[in-house]
């Protein structure tokens, strides 16, 4: 028996519904799985040069469903965004200003550095220890809006025995390595800023095991946060290299 030509056309459109039907589904599937949908993640200026490449190539290659958009901000602002919803997952070196109510957790450790200009006694050095610096102008990290960076330098100091001569303050690292490279003072940053190669500054390793000569990148989230955000998050420690770890 034969289908008569309106039966022809319920059945083709009742295939089409049924597939739509499947496509929805599978689609509501995968995102709530995290395989799918939007991610918005904020991040301080200086990671974006480091660990964002590094999580976009991963993300591109293991979940490819997702669109991930990208917010720069102050510490401070990305940590309230997260907060308030407006961003899902934030990146910072500096974890003083994130609320109670958030979820931090760090990512990588960094080494700091001696920084001084190229033209340094000190410059060429394979290792310094944080005293031999002690005879020098400093810049240091504005203590409000990099007051976790800020305090771990006095304290190293201190440790070394001696009180920074401070020349000049910045509230961010490319003001601090911006003073450095225009040779009128020294500071203690990230080492692995050095892949970038910054015109007039060199980075000389520091001596010695304070954790004050330690600084932190973390991840911040609401703990509420859907699957496609701790998926994400997962993927960034997954890929980080064992030396960065945690």
């Amino acid at each position: 028996m034969h289908p008569t030509p309106a039966g022809s056309v319920f059945a083709t459109g009742a295939r089409g519904v049924l597939s739509l039907q499947d496509a929805a589904l599978e689609r509501a599937r995968r995102v709530a799985h995290g395989l799918e949908g939007d991610v918005r993640v904020g991040y301080v200026s200086i990671l974006s040069h480091r660990y964002l490449p590094r999580l976009l190539r991963a993300a591109a290659r293991e979940m490819p469903g997702l669109r991930i958009k990208l917010r720069q901000d102050s510490s401070a602002s990305v940590a309230e965004m997260v907060q308030s919803g407006a961003l899902d997952l934030g990146f910072l070196r500096d974890s003083s200003p994130v609320p109670a109510e958030l979820v931090a957790q760090d990512v990588a450790v960094e080494r700091l550095a001696a920084a001084s200009p190229t033209d340094h006694r000190l410059a060429g050095e394979e290792a310094i220890g944080l005293a031999d610096l002690r005879e020098e102008d400093f810049v240091l990290p504005d203590a409000t809006a990099l007051p976790s960076l800020a305090q771990q330098l006095q304290l190293a100091c201190h440790e070394a025995g001696f009180t920074p001569r401070l020349r000049a303050g910045a509230d961010d690292l490319t003001g601090l390595f911006s003073y450095v490279a225009s040779g009128l003072c020294v500071s203690a940053l990230p080492g692995t800023l050095r892949e970038f190669a910054l015109p007039g500054v060199a980075f000389v390793p520091l001596r010695g095991t304070s954790p004050n000569l330690d600084t932190h990148v973390t991840a911040v989230l609401r703990p509420d946060a859907d699957a496609a955000v701790q998926r994400l998050l997962d993927l960034i420690i997954r890929h980080m290299p064992p030396e960065e770890c945690r």
